[in-house]
């Protein structure tokens, strides 16, 4: 297993879940500094800093692209792929495309976190599903034919009302013609959702292809209340040789945050 950390680059944002908040070369040479293995990056839209900058930073300071994510679509623009609006619900389809594409470029794959969105205002909850069911074929070809994975983030009750449990998104994707999508296990809503994390990890084992490295209050690992033997051992259990990226608040600030992550993944896999 591999570290990760977040680094978002979008400033109306500031004090969200990412890790690292510099400018792309402050932020990656943090990364190379402190001994992570990859990045994951969250930005506006499919590029990151000037045209080829990306690529030389992440050649210079040792580091892989981990994944890209896609909540900006989001967050930003108000898109998701449950829309009541089929022309919102293109424009998601459409931005997410464009994140496969650009990460592709790397070989990393982008995430459908809050893009996912909801059932409710007057979708059903057989029409939402629907949707996106329709949107994860498409855009998992779209992965696929670049190459990637297209990771599918099951979040807790209080973000969405698709898929909060582990095993119901996993079972979701076995109906799936695509081959292309997989989940990714992030411990924060793992925490609120499942009643044993290590079991739920077991259980979907297979479709797993990213991990969030955080803890139960959404700080960095360590800060919170997660018992990560347990976790770690299931992780092992089930092959996963992927990355575990610290999606977390930057508490009590980005320097601190980045520094417990490592120690506390340094711990975990050395223990393990």
């Amino acid at each position: 297993m591999k570290s990760c950390v977040t680094i978002s680059l979008v400033p109306s944002l500031q004090g969200g879940p990412w890790i690292l908040w510099d400018d792309l070369t402050t932020s990656c040479r943090k990364a190379n500094e402190l001994g992570f293995d990859a990045v994951e990056l969250f930005t506006e839209g499919p590029s990151a800093g000037d045209p080829g900058e990306l690529g030389t930073l992440l050649e210079e300071n040792g580091l892989a692209l981990g994944a890209v994510g896609t909540g900006a679509g989001k967050v930003l623009h108000g898109w998701s792929l449950t829309d009541p609006g089929a022309e919102i619900r293109q424009k998601a389809k459409r931005f997410i495309s464009e994140m496969i594409t650009f990460g592709a470029m790397f070989d990393a794959p982008a995430i459908i976190g809050s893009m996912q969105g909801s059932h409710g205002n007057g979708v059903s909850r057989g029409d939402a599903l629907k949707y996106l069911t329709e949107a994860l074929e498409e855009l998992g070809e779209i992965a696929s034919k670049a190459s990637v994975k297209l990771i599918y983030e099951p979040l807790n009750r209080y973000e969405t009302n698709l898929f909060n449990r582990f095993n119901e998104a996993a079972e979701f994707l076995d109906g799936l013609s695509t081959m292309a999508v997989t989940l990714l296990a992030d411990l924060f809503h793992m925490n609120i959702e499942e009643t044993c994390l290590a079991d739920a990890i077991r259980t979907a084992g297979s479709h797993i292809g990213h991990v969030h490295f955080v803890d139960s209050n959404r700080r960095a690992a360590g800060m919170g209340h997660i018992d990560y033997q347990p976790v770690m051992a299931a992780l092992a259990e089930i092959g996963y040789d992927g990355y575990l990226c610290a999606e977390a608040l930057p508490y009590p600030d980005s320097q601190q945050a980045a520094e417990q992550t490592i120690n506390c993944y340094r711990q975990c896999t050395l223990s393990d």
